[in-house]
């Protein structure tokens, strides 16, 4: 093998080497993820409707006040009387809509801990579920410091409670939307497979075993979405055709800049669905600060954000969940 050809050899494999890299949520703290089984990367053919023009309703200053309130509440580590009074600001926003709470007591390595799935359902005329989801805990190994989360967990939480204000009023024309504030997704010592997502593999389990899971046609995870420099990344350990739609979503709204200029693989609160056969997609921008400098740090404040951040997720989440709405056939699971 000549010089040259040996050189372009090692460049091939250096860059198959990045694109392989698996990143949990935990990795600026140096704790690893334990080990995924990539999602399936084929594509099916995808046969979107047509462009209905306009830019879904999202008022992003109430949900960014939605993120001031929350965070004034301090850090909500689970276990924590701000964890309680963070769900009771939640199902206080979601007075008059059918709630229902997965409550349950986790087993967890610091102990035995209540958690509490809280999910707001929007009835639909379609057959059908589309998940909305983001965890509202706060990094439990830093309960003792004034880290407070304002990206990680405050900002989609916000995203969701403005989601409810656009879906209840009326019963919608395509699938039923579920929005779901996850309990639990941080780890408590160090991320493995059993110490962290403790609310979602919980969730997962029931609603396999009640048949639910079945009727989801997408579970769409946010997570992170608030960060001022907002670079979301294509996620590898996701349903490839239903991150596709998100893309088609952020193309049609001209926000396709921020979105997938890099892939990754994420270890996130999507992976118990992913495992019984949901399609998902894992909306997050994983890098918060140069070289992630403020994840999962004390400086994970609200001067971090900015509302045209949550402007751009909001509406690319709705538009995705609108487009959801008029594929047919939405590809099998």
């Amino acid at each position: 093998m000549s010089g040259s050809k040996y050189l372009r050899w090692i460049l091939l494999a250096c860059v198959v080497t990045v694109l392989a890299c698996d990143r949990d949520k935990d990795a600026a703290q140096g704790q690893s993820a334990p080990p995924v089984t990539p999602a399936d990367t084929s594509l099916p053919t995808l046969s979107f409707p047509p462009d209905s023009g306009g830019v879904p309703a999202f008022d992003a200053n109430r949900a960014m006040q939605y993120v001031k309130e929350i965070v004034a509440l301090g850090p909500r580590p689970i276990g924590s009387a701000n964890h309680k009074k963070v769900e009771d600001y939640i199902t206080g926003h979601l007075k008059g809509d059918s709630v229902e709470d997965d409550a349950f007591v986790a087993d967890t390595v610091e102990g035995k801990f209540p958690v509490r799935n809280i999910i707001a359902k929007f009835p639909g005329n379609k057959d059908g579920i589309i998940v909305i989801a983001s965890h509202y805990d706060t990094n439990y190994p830093l309960r003792n410091t004034s880290f407070i989360g304002a990206n990680d967990g405050a900002a989609t939480s916000a995203l969701l409670l403005e989601f409810a204000n656009q879906l209840r009023g009326s019963k919608r024309e395509g699938y039923s939307v579920w929005l779901l504030w996850t309990d639990a997704e941080e780890a408590m010592k160090s991320w493995s497979d059993s110490d962290s997502l403790y609310g979602t593999r919980h969730l997962a389990q029931k609603w396999q075993q009640d048949g639910t899971a079945k009727r989801i046609k997408a579970f769409l995870l946010t997570d992170m979405l608030g960060d001022a420099d907002l670079d979301i990344d294509r996620d590898m350990n996701s349903t490839q055709w239903v991150e596709s739609v998100v893309y088609e979503a952020a193309t049609r709204l001209g926000y396709q800049s921020h979105f997938f200029a890099h892939s990754n693989a994420i270890s996130d609160d999507h992976l118990p669905f992913m495992r019984i056969a949901v399609p998902c997609a894992d909306i997050i921008d994983i890098d918060y600060g140069y070289n992630n400098v403020f994840h999962h740090t004390v400086q994970d404040t609200v001067d971090k954000l900015s509302t045209k951040s949550l402007e751009i997720s909001g509406t690319v989440v709705l538009e995705t969940v609108r487009i959801l709405d008029k594929m047919e056939p939405l590809p099998p699971k």
